[in-house]
């Protein structure tokens, strides 16, 4: 069984990051976590690609990289 999360749309609304899951799950996070994207123009934010056979998410111009289980969690060190 295939336990990887793997993502299959990537979105932003207002303050949040929004991916949408391949098992009909959708994330929110708010973008105030991932300093790279908070500070990001609009035209940068969707840049993205998925990497790692869709389990990450990746802003190369802004060198940020998410991975789509760290997105569960219920804090981010980074906020």
């Amino acid at each position: 069984m295939n336990t990887l999360l793997k993502a299959t749309n990537v979105r932003f609304e207002k303050d949040y990051l929004i991916v949408s899951l391949q098992d009909g799950r959708i994330i929110g996070t708010p973008l105030k976590w991932y300093k790279e994207l908070k500070n990001a123009p609009a035209k940068e934010l969707e840049k993205w690609h998925f990497i790692c056979d869709n389990t990450g998410i990746e802003w190369e111009n802004l060198d940020c990289h998410l991975s789509v289980e760290s997105m569960l969690k219920s804090s981010f060190e980074g906020a």
